[in-house]
């Protein structure tokens, strides 16, 4: 099959191109927020995690520790490595496909990729997805670091509260069932309450905290939870799921 005839290539590449120009509103607010084009081309370079990075640029914004930062980052990171664990027994990379499948690996293309039920299709809809965005993420990072630059002071523009903003709009929609939205709004609660007692940057840690125990004492179904940013084929999944595919 041509990449051009695959459904799966034609999801990852309409998947990149919108993913892809949010680099853009990143590369702006991470000059805005103090760090400089090169530390923020470094974070969508070897990071390359939006929901990661939006939460160092935030934490770091608000004037808060880079140790504060980083662990804010890896906690929201750590998705990406129970998706590596599914997509390596799945796609079975070798050699420097391992290393290369590793760093692409993220909501967008391990959703493109498992949304196929045909090996091949999982394989071109995973590259197609990660390469894509990868590439396209870093081009526009760097578009909106240098437009940033000359934006002056992030509060003059609301630009020090949109790294929050944009990153609950990415995860909002994610949550799947009544519980997971109950523990969001619980662990909003509970920055709010921190923020006047706490260091910038250590309230989104006690969140976290708060989430893990209530989590370790929740009985909630096993089908609620956050779901994938996108997926690329639910009609074909439901008829999938129903036996009928």
């Amino acid at each position: 099959m041509r990449l051009r005839d695959s459904p799966a290539v034609r999801v990852g590449v309409s998947i990149s191109v919108a993913t892809g120009l949010y680099g853009i509103s990143f590369g702006a607010l991470s000059v805005t927020s103090g760090l400089d084009f090169w530390q923020t081309m470094a974070l969508s370079l070897l990071l390359f995690s939006g929901g990661s990075q939006f939460a160092f640029i935030g934490v770091v914004g608000g004037g808060g520790s880079g140790v504060a930062a980083m662990s804010a980052a890896t906690l929201l990171g750590m998705r990406n490595g129970i998706y590596g664990m599914q997509l390596n027994a799945l796609l079975r990379p070798r050699g420097w496909r391992r290393f290369a499948s590793a760093q692409v690996t993220i909501d967008e293309s391990a959703a493109t990729s498992t949304g196929q039920t045909d090996p091949d299709e999982q394989r071109r809809g995973f590259w197609a997805a990660g390469i894509g965005i990868y590439v396209l993420w870093n081009v526009f990072t760097a578009v909106g670091a240098l437009a940033g630059s000359g934006l002056g002071d992030p509060r003059q523009w609301g630009l020090d509260g949109a790294a929050v903003a944009a990153f609950l709009a990415l995860l909002w929609p994610r949550l799947k069932g009544r519980e997971p939205a109950a523990i969001a709004v619980v662990c909003a609660v509970a920055t709010v309450l921190a923020v006047p007692w706490v260091p910038p940057g250590v309230p989104i840690l006690v969140a976290a905290v708060v989430a893990a125990v209530i989590g370790a004492v929740s009985h909630g179904r096993s089908n609620e939870g956050l779901e994938p940013d996108v997926d690329p084929y639910p009609e074909s999944n439901e008829t999938f799921r129903g036996g009928t595919a």
